[in-house]
């Protein structure tokens, strides 16, 4: 059985897009979309096209001096930054360094393979790259998001997945994405979530060799995994929850990506609402997981509407609509619960 090569949907609409039609057509479906040369504009992506030498001297010219986190991998990785063996440790070594050295180190391990590879990711624009984001923004992504900037050799980023809507646009170098929908969760056999490399947690699963006997259900998700190889200028739209294997496979690569949550009604996520869930309700006896599961489906995934459709909009208390102080009623009386009230 072999990887799945089928594509990711492509967006075969009008240019440049605007922000309510970027919500209504690729964001609210909640489907990956590929953007082909939406960025081509931005100023990074024209510092590239002149060459990695005068993107990497734009990046300086916009470095604020200040030390983020960098991978460096040896050789024998072959830029797959992962484990180590039996999940102890990993299989790379963490440096801090300011930008314009690290982006120098790049440049010798793309020279010189020997030396290995480097990884430089989610650095805040806002922070290292200050007038970065006033330079390279998108007409349909709010000012208000922070872009941030990814930079690296070649490598492999273990499959995981966000909490967040993401815009992820190629800036030098190419990425091949790897899909998995969210509901393939269980057979991507998930790493822990509290000794990550990064952050969220990752597929152990993704990336394998076929019929390994480690991960036997890990077939199922081979047959539907969604591909995409995308080129600077072009963006792949990721809906939350979705895992993705990010692939960047020239000597020299930049991204830039978006995080944002495209439906927050207030400062709560719903990934802390999982979170509570794992205490609460998680290891009590399976025919009590199964009730809660019916009132959560009731109230809050709603497959049949809404919980109170039966009762006039005035009747139906703090189920009515959230932007009319629901929203803060409904958290008042949580926060007071969880103080112990």
């Amino acid at each position: 059985m072999t990887e799945s090569v089928r594509p990711i949907d492509e967006w075969d609409g009008a240019l440049p897009l605007d922000e309510a039609t970027f919500r209504r057509e690729i964001a609210e479906p909640c489907r990956p979309v590929v953007l082909r040369q939406v960025c081509s504009g931005l100023a990074a992506v024209e510092a590239a096209e002149q060459s990695d030498e005068r993107l990497a001297a734009y990046l300086k010219e916009h470095d604020s001096g200040r030390k983020a986190e960098v991978f460096w991998g040896p050789p024998a990785i072959a830029g797959r930054y992962h484990y180590g063996e039996d999940l102890e440790g990993f299989n790379f070594e963490r440096d801090t360094l300011g930008l314009g050295e690290a982006l120098e180190r790049m440049a010798e391990c793309a020279a010189e393979p020997q030396r290995g590879t480097m990884y430089m990711g989610s650095l805040p624009a806002g922070r290292h790259l200050p007038a970065f984001a006033a330079e390279n923004r998108l007409p349909f992504i709010s000012p208000d998001i922070d872009p941030r900037v990814w930079i690296g050799n070649a490598s492999l980023v273990s499959c995981h997945y966000d909490t967040f809507d993401n815009l992820a646009c190629v800036i030098a170098g190419a990425r091949r994405f790897t899909l998995y929908p969210p509901d393939a969760i269980g057979d991507l056999y998930i790493g822990p979530i509290d000794h990550t490399m990064s952050g969220p947690p990752v597929s152990l699963a993704a990336g394998s060799a076929p019929g390994d006997p480690r991960y036997p259900r890990f077939e199922a998700a081979r047959e539907r995994a969604l591909t995409a190889d995308l080129k600077p200028g072009d963006a792949l739209y990721l809906p939350k929850l979705w895992w993705h294997q990010v692939e960047a496979t020239r000597p020299f690569n930049v991204l830039v990506n978006f995080w944002w949550d495209a439906f927050r009604a207030g400062p709560d996520a719903p990934n802390s609402a999982m979170m509570l869930a794992m205490i609460a309700i998680a290891e009590r006896p399976e025919p009590e997981r199964a009730a809660w599961r019916a009132f959560f489906d009731h109230y809050v995934f709603r497959p049949h509407g809404h919980p109170l459709a039966h009762l006039r909009e005035e009747r139906r208390g703090i189920l009515g609509p959230l932007a009319g102080g629901n929203y803060g009623r409904i958290r008042a009386a949580v926060m007071h619960m969880l103080r112990g009230g």
